[in-house]
Formats: C-alpha cells, structure tokens, sequence
C-alpha cells in the first residue's frame, strides 16, 4: 500500500494506491485510519473503490454501513472513487446519493473530485 499526500485549498488528503484489496473487513479499515493517520496526520482519504471489497456494495451485507460508520466515529472523511455504472440497486444509489449531500463519505467518479469533495472549505 502507498499513501501520497495531496494538498489542496491548504487541505490535507491521503490518496491511497495498492496492488490488492485493502478494504476487506471492518478490522481493515480500522487498519487503514490509523495507518494513514500514523504516517501522515491527515484524516481524509481518497482510495479507489477498487481496493474494497465487492461486498461492500451489497447494501444487505451490512459491510458498508459498518465501516463508514468506524471513520466518521474514528473523525475520518473518506471519498471512494471509481466507476458506479455497473451497479444496478436502487438502494445504493439512493446510499451513494444520500452519502454525497453529507460532509463525511463520499462517492466520485475520479480523484480529481474526490480531492474537491474532502477539501471543499464549507
């Protein structure tokens, strides 16, 4: 796993890059925080949804209610990045959508606006 600082409106994130799921459990994501927040100090992270589990993004499975809740327990603001389009379920978009009007978790197409939405000055 690789973490690469990205600073922006004088906004710390952690962009987050890996050759293997690192995302699989909710130990593994508690994992991930303190990493991150050990070797950088920043609480914001930008990590591809390719690097979470599939099973997070069946909505029953309970995984991603779980773990997003542990970040913003934790203080931490993610923004998971990716393509969407395969994904058909109406309550994850509408979890996707709900999500994104937040301040905490979001949902991007790219790194570009996952950096934007975690260092959009409010």
């Amino acid at each position: 796993m690789r973490i690469e600082k990205i600073t922006q409106n004088n906004i710390e994130v952690a962009s987050i890059s890996a050759n293997e799921i690192v995302i699989s459990d909710f130990q593994s994501a508690v994992d991930l925080m303190m990493t991150v927040k050990y070797e950088t100090g920043i609480k914001n992270i930008a990590i591809p949804k390719d690097l979470i589990t599939d099973k997070f993004f069946i909505l029953s499975s309970g995984l991603a209610g779980g773990i997003l809740q542990k970040f913003i327990n934790y203080r931490f603001r993610i923004a998971i990045y990716g393509d969407y389009t395969k994904y058909t379920s109406k309550p994850l978009k509408d979890f996707i959508y709900e999500s994104n009007n937040g301040r905490d978790v979001f949902f991007t197409d790219s790194l570009e606006n996952a950096v934007k939405k975690l260092t959009f000055a409010n």
